[in-house]
């Protein structure tokens, strides 16, 4: 099933901007876009209703906010079953540090993104919480040292 909705030409460049900033108001959208404001108001009203436009967030510099430790986390479950499934992705949901899970193919099941203050918090993250979730049955953990990429633009052809 195919769940791709139609969006003309300047529906992707009211995308293609409020990407970059989303933080712009109506007035300075509807001049870079060609419409009046009221049109274009309108226009992400309809994106955001049809929830392509699923939110609006701040990006953190996590080191500045005192989180200095970022992993990937490879988890393998149990058994490859529905209940074990729900039961994990319930119980990450409680678990503030994981910002990211990704159910995956492959080796394991799934992969989180988790952050930290420090390597002792997260041993500490690890051994209480993450590890502790009954259904898991392996991880394995990847210290993230660099990034060079960290975008959350989607590519949109206009």
């Amino acid at each position: 099933m195919n769940s791709t909705i139609k969006l003309d030409k300047i529906d992707r460049k009211i995308l293609e901007i409020l990407q970059v900033n989303a933080k712009i108001t109506n007035a300075q959208l509807s001049k870079e876009i060609g419409l009046s404001p009221a049109p274009t108001l309108e226009r992400v009203k309809k994106l955001e209703q049809a929830g392509i436009i699923r939110s609006y967030h701040a990006k953190l510099d996590n080191e500045k906010i005192g989180l200095g430790v970022s992993t990937f986390v490879h988890v393998t479950l149990m058994g490859h079953n529905k209940e074990n499934m729900n039961a994990f992705v319930e119980a990450i949901q409680n678990i503030d540090e994981v910002i990211e899970c990704h159910h995956v193919t492959g080796s394991g099941d799934f992969v989180l993104k988790i952050v930290a203050h420090d390597i002792s918090s997260y041993q500490k993250l690890m051994l209480e919480k993450i590890s502790e979730i009954p259904v898991v049955d392996g991880l394995q953990s990847m210290v993230i040292l660099s990034t060079y990429k960290d975008s959350k633009k989607m590519p949109i052809e206009i």
